[in-house]
């Protein structure tokens, strides 16, 4: 099993161990055709849609920045069955982390700015005392660097004990963002196979882990969550649970969407396609 927190060592957080990202939870229950580029294409387009946005680390209260895509500017161009969002010349889910190059506070972006002062305290004793950080080189985040700084944020997310719903959106974009690097090896030699292994690999346990948060936090939570209704979370948590193995929960939520009366006709429709795979399989 992987561990999602690998690579953190190199910030000075060795240790965390993946099997802690819903471990207080479990406690207490007792594609559209997408435009494929080089990889030198891409970093060389990548530039124009990129700027940097000033911030202010409700943790440390540091001003720093941090790179974003320009509102607008990139065009959805797809999605995969697991909502991921497909977009030409520049994979956007790169930058959706926020770090504090300071103290380490490590956000989604739609999180950053929301830390009780309890939270705050938490980080800097957990993660703030033993960060060490060397900025990335380059005018834009490669896929190493967008899954390290998404890795900050789930070990972030769970120190500062988050809702079940932030840390399985995070694991999700994580997942998403290893299918992105996989897929850009993919365009390579056979070189390789093995790292493109480990991608699926840490993808599927990604996975496995915004499937479990996601299903602790549909009863537990209001909606919309993480910008999802109801409908559309209770498909994903069907799409989610197909990929990771439980049919069961995968027939369960399809059927809830299928015979919601007020679920609109594209989640319907995505249902049914899924509910046709799971008896294919």
């Amino acid at each position: 099993m992987a561990n999602l927190f690998a690579g953190l060592e190199n910030l000075g957080l060795g240790g965390l161990d993946s099997k802690e990202v819903f471990k207080e939870e479990k406690k207490e229950e007792k594609k559209d055709e997408k435009h494929e580029l080089t990889k030198e294409e891409k970093e060389a387009r990548e530039e124009d849609f990129i700027f940097d946005k000033s911030y202010t680390c409700p943790v440390c209260d540091k001003e720093f920045t941090s790179k974003m895509v320009r509102t607008g500017k990139v065009r959805l161009v797809g999605a995969d069955d697991d909502l991921r969002p497909i977009y030409q010349d520049v994979d956007s889910l790169k930058y959706d982390a926020v770090m504090c190059p300071r103290c380490g506070y490590s956000a989604l972006n739609r999180y950053f700015n929301f830390v009780m002062s309890a939270q705050a305290k938490a980080i800097k004793e957990n993660i703030s005392a033993n960060f060490t950080y060397h900025p990335e080189e380059g005018k834009i985040y490669n896929y190493d660097d967008a899954i390290l700084r998404h890795k900050m944020a789930l070990a972030c997310t769970v120190v500062k004990k988050g809702k079940n719903s932030e840390k399985a959106y995070t694991c999700l974009k994580l997942g998403w963002l290893c299918r992105g690097k996989r897929e850009l090896l993919m365009q390579g030699d056979d070189s390789l196979k093995e790292e493109i292994k480990a991608l699926a690999e840490e993808e599927k346990e990604c996975l496995e882990n915004a499937f479990t948060g996601f299903k602790e936090a549909f009863s537990k939570e209001d909606f919309p969550m993480c910008g999802m209704d109801q409908h559309t979370m209770t498909f994903l948590l069907a799409e989610l649970a197909y990929r990771t193995g439980h049919v069961d929960d995968a027939k369960l939520y399809c059927s809830k969407v299928l015979t919601a009366r007020d679920a609109n006709s594209r989640i319907k429709n995505k249902a049914i396609d899924l509910k046709e795979k799971i008896q294919a399989k």
